[in-house]
C-alpha cells in the first residue's frame, strides 16, 4: 500500500520529528510503503496557510504521486475550521480514491457510515479547542494591558522574517466545483 504522511505544527518554532518517527514506525510496521512526507509548519486555524496540505491535495489528483492512504498523526493535524472542513477534506481525499487514517483515532481504520459521525464530532472538538486556547490568550493579553504592560512589537519595528505570497485558500481551491473561475 502506497501511504503519504502528513504532519503539521503550528509554529516554526515548533518540530514534526515526532509526528514523524510515530508514524513512519506505524506504516513500515504494517508493510506499506511511504512514497511521500508532507512536512507542514503553519495554523491549521487560518485557511490558506498549509501549502503542504495543498500540494499533498494536488498530488492525489495525479495518478503517478497518488497514495492509496494519507496518514496523520491526529485529524486536528488537518484543520480545526470545525466539523464541516474536516468532512470536506476527507471527502475530497476519498473522491480521489485516498483514505485518511489517523494514529491516535483508531475508528478512522473501520469502515461504515459511523465514520462521518465521528469524523464531524473531531472536527467539532477541535474547533472548540482552538477557540479555547484563543480565549485564554486574549484574557491573558488583556490581563497584562490592564497592569500597564506594553504589548505588541515596539514602534517602528519590522519583521525579520521573510513573508512568501499568499497562498489562496486550500477550501477554494480544491472544493470548489470545477469548471469555476476563482
Amino acid at each position: 500500500m502506497k501511504v503519504a504522511i502528513y504532519t503539521r505544527v503550528s509554529t516554526e518554532d515548533q518540530s514534526t520529528d515526532n509526528q514523524e518517527l510515530a508514524l513512519e514506525k506505524y506504516a513500515t510496521g504494517r508493510g506499506w510503503d511511504i512514497i511521500a512526507a508532507y512536512k507542514e509548519q503553519a495554523s491549521a486555524w487560518k485557511e490558506g496557510h498549509q501549502v503542504e496540505l495543498s500540494r499533498l491535495l494536488s498530488d492525489c489528483r495525479n495518478r503517478q504521486k497518488r497514495p492509496d492512504v494519507v496518514l496523520v498523526w491526529a485529524l486536528d493535524r488537518l484543520t480545526r475550521q470545525g466539523p464541516a472542513a474536516i468532512l470536506n477534506l476527507v471527502n475530497t481525499f476519498r473522491l480521489h480514491g485516498v483514505r485518511v487514517l489517523s494514529l491516535q483515532e483508531t475508528w478512522t481504520e473501520l469502515p461504515g457510515e459511523l465514520g462521518e459521525v465521528l469524523y464531524a464530532i473531531i472536527g467539532w472538538v477541535a474547533q472548540q479547542e482552538s477557540q479555547r486556547r484563543s480565549e485564554r490568550t486574549k484574557a491573558g493579553l488583556e490581563r497584562l494591558k490592564k497592569l500597564g504592560k506594553t504589548l505588541g512589537r515596539p514602534v517602528g519595528a519590522r519583521d525579520k522574517k521573510k513573508r512568501s505570497i499568499k497562498v489562496r485558500s486550500i477550501h477554494a481551491r480544491f472544493l470548489a466545483p470545477r469548471g469555476v473561475i476563482q
